[in-house]
């Protein structure tokens, strides 16, 4: 009896040990790193937000004294970086809680230049050193990404993994990458990034020496995976060609079939699937986690002239993405591409509000879509204060509650300049029920009037629709 009650406590301890070494393997130090002699400096954007708010604060002053005036006009500005880091800061603290991470520290590094050994410096090193230690946490996060030779280099002094920022915002995409092509773009991102730091992974690989007789198999092992990346690399490229391929056929069917294609783009977190389900109707995760859209994911809308468009909901864009990252995931954003307008969801409630937008901008000019149309749209208007100023040209929604909706349709149809909507008479036969029927699921109905086996109707609906009844027209 004591022997089956020893080990039912063995059992219980035992799990309890893996549940503390699980909660151990999330445990994550984090190390935000700051080069004063090359600072990230606010986007254009910001600086002119920043710019207009220290003329509003001028003009106050004015209206008081011109000591007043003069002490405004004279003060030294905050250092312009200080802001941009904060808010990175909070963003890269974010990204870490996506990935599943507990964050037990968090350490700032501020130097002139990165240190060309281990990036932080070897002061800063051993102070982390010290804090892993203490924390107990076996994962180190650098809000910075590091050579080959970095990551080695500290990987050398921590008993524990260490992960740069790209390769976080990569394991946050293998995380939520659901779909077959969303699991290749996201395994083609990662073999391109390690290619290149294969060398640096030589700690189980034997190294060639010098000399006669030191001539090991290290780099054989080296070359075979590489190779084996190589061989990889090529058959994922060829099985995403096939799925472009295949968009191409869908996306020629429904190009038969004139329905623009309305896109949503934005900031990571700004409400995009939210906003989508709200118009929609669909069930597309909506999640407070970074990057929880990867998949594109087209429905139909029906707009108030009773047009009909495909609306497209696509992954989020951050600060300082990876080009590793835009270019993998070209396939999904093909749909940007191809896409007659284009919804910038935006967080209104974010306090870097002008920074988000100018970094969503650079994107889209990467991707060659600047000269599209574009409908700023502010969502989350129900986190802002009653009275809160609004961008003008903006349109203010709330994907939640649903306020603003119906503006935002209005000012969709109204932007579309492809299948524009146009005005018609008819006279149609009583007999040809299809056709009045067809008017009416399609297109706005008015002056309705029936004279003996004819039907008089004046309709306003796309193009495309009045066309096809022509020969019903009144001339």
């Amino acid at each position: 009896m004591k022997h089956k009650d020893n080990n039912l406590l063995d059992k219980r301890e035992q799990a309890l040990l893996r549940k503390r070494q699980a909660a151990n393997r999330e445990l994550a130090v984090l190390v935000a790193v700051e080069f004063t002699s090359d600072r990230r400096r606010l986007t254009p954007a910001a600086q002119q937000a920043r710019a207009a708010a220290a003329v509003v604060e001028r003009a106050r002053a004015s209206s008081g004294s011109e000591a007043g005036e003069e002490a405004v006009t004279h003060a030294p500005e905050p250092p312009v970086a200080d802001i941009d880091f904060d808010a990175s800061l909070a963003e890269f603290q974010e990204l870490a809680r996506s990935a599943g991470a507990t964050i037990a520290a968090v350490l700032i590094q501020r130097r002139p230049k990165p240190d060309a050994a281990t990036l932080v410096g070897g002061g800063k090193l051993d102070e982390i050193v010290a804090t892993v230690a203490s924390t107990g946490a076996s994962l180190v996060l650098f809000d910075h990404d590091m050579t080959p030779s970095q990551a080695r280099n500290i990987e050398a002094r921590l008993p524990c993994t260490v992960i740069d920022r790209t390769q976080l915002i990569l394991d946050i995409f293998a995380r939520h990458a659901r779909t077959r092509e969303g699991m290749l773009q996201v395994e083609l991102a990662q073999l391109e990034y390690q290619l290149p730091r294969l060398a640096g992974k030589g700690k189980s690989m034997s190294q060639l020496g010098g000399g006669i007789g030191t001539r090991g198999p290290g780099e054989t092992q080296l070359e075979t995976d590489r190779r084996r990346i190589n061989a990889r690399l090529d058959r994922i490229k060829q099985q995403l060609e096939a799925v472009r391929r295949i968009r191409r056929q869908q996306r020629g069917r429904r190009e038969a079939v004139p329905v623009p294609t309305v896109a949503l783009v934005g900031y990571t977190n700004a409400g995009k699937s939210t906003l989508f389900n709200a118009l929609t109707g669909a069930e597309a995760l909506a999640s407070e986690r970074m990057f929880a859209t990867l998949d594109p994911k087209l429905r139909q809308l029906t707009l108030p002239s009773r047009r009909k468009v495909l609306l497209s909901d696509t992954v989020g864009f951050l600060r300082n993405l990876p080009h590793a990252l835009v270019t993998s995931f070209r396939a999904t954003l093909e749909e940007v591409e191809r896409a007659e307008l284009l919804l910038h969801v935006r967080d209104a409630a974010s306090p870097t509000l002008a920074e988000q937008k100018a970094q969503v901008e650079a994107v889209l000019r990467e991707l060659g879509v600047e000269d599209k149309p574009v409908l700023q749209v502010l969502n989350k208007i129900d986190l802002l204060s009653p009275g809160a100023p609004i961008e003008p040209g903006a349109i203010a929604v709330s994907g939640l509650t649903g306020q603003g909706l119906d503006m935002l349709l209005h000012a969709i149809d109204a932007a579309l300049t492809a299948d524009p909507l146009v005005e018609a008479s008819f006279r149609i036969p009583q007999s040809e029920g299809r056709v009045l029927a067809a008017l009416e699921r399609g297109a706005t109905l008015s002056r309705q009037r029936f004279e003996g086996n004819l039907v008089f109707v004046r309709a306003t609906g796309p193009s495309s629709l009045l066309e096809r009844y022509r020969r019903y027209q009144e001339k």
